[in-house]
């Protein structure tokens, strides 16, 4: 039995950042059940705690996160329903991780220092910005085994064009960290040594930002982007009146007639 405080390491800076690091080396940063658990449970805790302002998911090991880990899939086919209980309590964990990056109140960063595939990719995909070495490698392989990548398919074709996402989804081919920032996958990538250092300087810049216009402005990024052109001016109007009413924008506008340092509540 995997003890599941050692497979996700949990760090909190005196910045604001809560640092989560997958290290199960040894099943390749798998999003197995009890990966995807502590991935879960500390993401809810972000919802309640202030004292967290960005979240960046980061792994230990050549491999960021190698998705499903097909050992124990083939394991549980000997089940009787052939694993299909197993199968769907396993991708519902995996969809309830993924839209919980999306509804975190703090945005999440992945910090990718190795190769991402299948619901790894997925998890990529799933976060507010991503930054990788220039060693980094990313696919969405499942054609390849036959099990397309269906789910990873979601995030990956809302964050990339239909024609690239499509070209992985259907060839299953790597692609280096050149083409996944050229495609939109990934903001930038770094040598390797620098990664963590520039990732830090990126989740520092936005957790020195009001943590709830921060807020405000991620869950309304992803509101008006499933809304048609005039739904969306609608609904953004209404955030922008509730926004502006907040004491933090009074503060900020304030701080920037007077040429000074804004203090946030």
């Amino acid at each position: 039995m995997v003890d599941d405080a050692s497979i996700l390491h949990v760090e909190h800076t005196d910045e604001g950042v809560l640092r989560l690091t997958m290290d199960d080396q040894h099943s390749r940063n798998a999003l197995s059940e009890s990966m995807m658990k502590s991935l879960i449970e500390e993401l809810t805790k972000v919802s309640s705690n202030d004292a967290v302002r960005v979240v960046v998911i980061a792994s230990n090991g050549p491999v960021f996160s190698a998705g499903h880990d097909l050992k124990q899939i083939t394991k549980v086919r000997n089940q009787n329903d052939f694993g299909e209980e197993y199968f769907k309590k396993l991708f519902d964990t995996c969809s309830a991780l993924m839209k919980l990056i999306v509804a975190c109140p703090r945005p999440v960063i992945a910090e990718v220092s190795g190769i991402a595939t299948a619901a790894g990719c997925q998890l990529v995909a799933s976060c507010d910005l991503a930054t990788s070495s220039d060693s980094a490698q990313f696919a969405t392989p499942g054609v390849n085994i036959g099990l397309f990548c269906s789910t990873p398919m979601v995030a990956l074709s809302r964050n990339v064009s239909k024609k690239h996402a499509m070209e992985m989804l259907l060839t299953g081919d790597m692609i280096n960290a050149k083409k996944a920032k050229e495609i939109g996958l990934i903001n930038n990538y770094f040598q390797t040594e620098e990664l963590t250092k520039e990732t830090m300087v990126l989740a520092n810049k936005i957790a020195s930002k009001a943590s709830t216009t921060v807020s405000v402005g991620k869950g309304a990024f992803y509101t008006q982007s499933e809304l048609d052109l005039y739904a969306a001016y609608e609904y953004t109007s209404q955030v922008m009146v509730k926004n502006i009413l907040q004491e933090d924008a009074k503060e900020g506008i304030d701080a920037f007639l007077e040429k000074r340092s804004p203090e946030w509540e």
